[in-house]
């Protein structure tokens, strides 16, 4: 019961990422709603799929694959969010201070 509730959260989760990234007009918005909902939905599936598993194996891959959820998804998110910075091709509002922009780069891009 206990490990269907936290599946069934996390399904709603990844589902309302999806919806995020369909509705958002803005890369930056989409990769924002992609990496934060669909890595906390994915965590909750994995660790309700190892409260039902038998074997602690099972269990450790599960662990060891929400592990590299965490690690993984958050760095590829800032590297898309930064090609995209970098393209210019971004919708910039007038409300905002860009702090990147006066920055000096030390890889000269």
């Amino acid at each position: 019961m206990i490990a269907s509730s936290i599946v069934l959260i996390g399904a709603v989760l990844i589902l309302l990422a999806s919806i995020g990234v369909v509705r958002f007009n803005d890369t930056l918005a989409r990769t924002h709603a992609l990496t934060k909902a669909s890595v906390f939905g994915i965590v909750l599936v994995l660790a309700g799929a190892a409260f039902r598993v038998d074997d602690t194996r099972d269990a450790a891959a599960l662990a060891l694959t929400a592990v590299l959820q965490l690690l993984v998804t958050p760095v590829s998110g800032h590297l898309i969010g930064r090609a995209v910075y970098r393209s210019q091709n971004f919708a910039a509002r007038l409300d905002t201070v860009d702090e990147l922009g006066n920055a000096d780069d030390p890889q000269g891009g």
